[in-house]
């Protein structure tokens, strides 16, 4: 079933996700995806540092990894 708020979803996690990463290089600050993937990296960055076993490097990460991954796959 097609999403659609997704237009461009073809369900092949990675072509999405290229797509999504490719046009949120293109753009810049104006993708709608940057900036809750941005600050959700800062939060796990801030996670990562409050963390004894964690780094920041790592909250950092994971923090942007998962905003970037429910952007592609909301659902």
């Amino acid at each position: 079933m097609t999403d659609p708020r997704r237009p461009n979803d073809t369900g092949d996690f990675i072509y999405d996700a290229r797509q999504e990463l490719a046009g949120m290089l293109q753009d810049g600050m104006r993708h709608p995806s940057t900036k809750p993937v941005l600050a959700w990296g800062a939060l796990g960055a801030v996670a990562g540092a409050m963390l004894p076993v964690v780094s920041v490097g790592l909250g950092l990460a994971a923090g942007a990894g998962y905003k970037f991954y429910k952007r592609v796959r909301p659902d």
